[in-house]
């Protein structure tokens, strides 16, 4: 058997991708036990994550298994197989070791040394071991994975290299400012009471706002969550806890809201925001910045957010949903992630429209049409069609040219959406007064991010688990042929023993137990340097053969062996979940 990942993240897919392709538990749970029941796979577990979903089992046939699992990835997370498989990676023996140990380590996070990732790999290991769908490997993998997580955080610096996802939200959301003067007398409101939500309402205390609203679908873990705000020593935050019924309402009082629930739903709609922006504000009207809005002063009115379905703006093939505040629907931001065939409408009509709507329409000028300002989009679209004909899709482009536009009114209401799928309407990105950061807007954030001098020796660090992982897991693949080895042996000794009880009917106690221990002295002596140089060998790459070599000079029997690795196993599962997940 052996162990195969397969899975997706923000480094493979772009965040619409890996929103939609997000398990809930129930989905998570129905994924492990039919992923066991599939022929390749006798263990597995998922680690889903606000930036992740992998599926790591261990399989007997390479091929087979990256199919299988491959396609129950898509069956659960309802995303076609045909458009999930761009975005898959697959890690196999060593390299799938490697991957989990730096995601334990956080070099594989969106914030590089963020520790919450360890939570999330315990809470994994703790679902597959309820399950009894994580055997000796996978309980072995994760449980070392723990700690070689917390090696990489108490014997380097990581910590300085990153945060956690919370602290980076928040850090983004202050523009700049320390966080702890940005949320100072600030008024937080906290939509669900889980383990992110939990690290945002007492990251939240920590950074000083005056109070916290809890909102979660179970009052009694809001009231819970509630209690251990109010009651730690190193704030004074005042806290309390409301129904999801009174969202709206806290919306018009709050400064800060951070919002990361399960729901397969937006949380926080577009007009719900604008609604409560408008009547925190009183006199102060909402309206949408496009990039191209002008300031209307006292008259400003709230205008309806457009449509975000295609052809909203003269024509264009471009859902302007997806473009980011700021951004010409010309450029490249236009053809992120775009598939050919829509790739090829743009291009058609970026060459044929209007050159510049934005000055005509503050000049009162006509426009011309052709190709004009637009010749050089309309050249690299064109060569991104033809990447796109040959490659099948665009890949993500994170950083478009931004393009000049007035400037936004400082917000009053700061949104931080830490949900996979979201819980809040990106459509708030387009709102006068609001600043909302998402997944999407961390992502591209956390790609310019400074990475630390210690994360070199984290990599060292993880190297050099991987390498002991596996001499360890190979050393152990040969212990059940020992051990049967040594059984034999062990019989024979008995039975070379009772032939002689028989053949010397007067033999007293004390003489036959001197023979008896004599007889196994001269056995484990004969067997000892064979056994011990067999685990040396069998530890280093390449060594899987000498349990074969063993079991055929031997003449041991398959059935016997197997029935050592089961007892073995069986033991060692059974210890694993009574120790619980590290």
């Amino acid at each position: 058997m052996s162990l195969l990942v397969v899975g997706l993240s923000h480094r493979s897919a772009p965040v619409s991708v890996l929103e939609r392709a997000s398990l809930g538990v129930d989905a998570q749970s129905k994924l492990l036990r039919d992923t066991v029941a599939a022929e390749p796979a006798a263990e597995g577990a998922v680690l889903a994550t606000c930036n992740r979903i992998e599926l790591y089992a261990d399989v007997d046939k390479f091929h087979a298994g990256v199919a299988e699992l491959s396609t129950l990835l898509a069956q659960h997370s309802g995303v076609g197989l045909e458009e999930l498989t761009p975005y898959l990676y697959v890690h196999y023996e060593d390299r799938a070791v490697h991957h989990l140990f730096s995601v334990a380590c956080g070099l594989d996070s969106m914030v590089v040394g963020e520790g919450q990732v360890l939570g999330q790999i315990k809470d994994s290991l703790a679902r597959a071991q309820e399950m009894h769908t994580a055997g000796r490997l996978l309980n072995d993998l994760f449980q070392q994975a723990l700690r070689v997580g917390k090696r990489a955080h108490s014997e380097t610096g990581i910590d300085r290299a990153g945060q956690s996802l919370v602290t980076f939200g928040l850090e983004q959301l202050a523009l700049g400012a320390p966080v702890e003067t940005w949320a100072d007398a600030k008024k937080a409101l906290v939509i669900g009471a889980g383990s992110m939500s939990s690290l945002a309402a007492a990251t939240l205390a920590r950074a000083g706002v005056a109070e916290i609203v809890i909102a979660n679908r179970t009052p009694d873990r809001a009231e819970r969550l509630v209690q251990i705000l109010t009651e730690g020593d190193d704030t004074n935050v005042l806290a309390r806890a409301v129904p999801m019924t009174s969202v709206p309402f806290e919306l018009t009082r709050a400064d800060v809201v951070v919002s990361c629930t399960g729901a397969t739903g937006l949380v926080l709609t577009g007009d719900a925001i604008a609604a409560g922006v408008e009547s925190r504000t009183g006199e102060q009207r909402v309206v949408v910045d496009l990039g191209g809005v002008e300031d209307l002063g006292d008259a400003a009115v709230r205008t309806p957010l457009p449509p975000t379905s295609a052809g909203t703006d003269e024509d264009c093939p471009l859902d302007l949903s997806a473009v980011a505040p700021g951004f010409s629907v010309m450029g490249e931001a236009a053809v992120a992630g775009m598939d050919a065939a829509t790739l090829e409408q743009h291009a058609t009509w970026a060459a044929g429209t209007t050159v510049d709507r934005r000055q005509n329409g503050k000049n009162g000028g006509t426009g011309q049409t052709g190709r004009g300002g637009l010749e050089a989009d309309a050249e690299l679209i064109g060569a991104l069609a033809a990447a796109a004909s040959a490659a099948g899709r665009i890949p993500e482009r994170r950083r478009p040219e931004p393009v000049a536009g007035p400037p936004r009114p400082e917000p009053v209401l700061f949104l931080l959406d830490l949900a996979m799928p979201r819980d809040i309407d990106a459509a708030a990105h387009r709102l006068a007064g609001v600043r909302l950061v998402d997944i999407e807007s961390l992502a591209d954030a956390s790609a310019d991010a400074p990475m630390a001098a210690d994360v070199d020796q984290v990599r060292r660090i993880v190297s050099d688990e991987v390498a002991a992982f596996g001499a360890a897991q190979r050393a152990a693949r040969i212990t059940p042929t020992v051990v049967a080895l040594r059984t034999m042996a062990a019989d024979v000794v008995a039975g070379e023993i009772a032939r002689l009880e028989g053949r010397l009917p007067g033999l007293d106690d004390k003489h036959r137990a001197e023979i008896t221990q004599a007889v196994r002295r001269v056995v484990d002596k004969l067997l000892h340097a064979p056994t011990v140089r067999v685990k040396q060998l069998a530890a280093e790459p390449g060594g899987a053969g000498y349990a074969d070599a063993l079991r055929t000079l031997f003449d041991l029997e398959p059935e016997t062996v197997a029935s050592v690795s089961r007892a073995e196993e069986s033991t060692e599962m059974q210890n694993a979940r009574n120790r619980g997940p590290g």
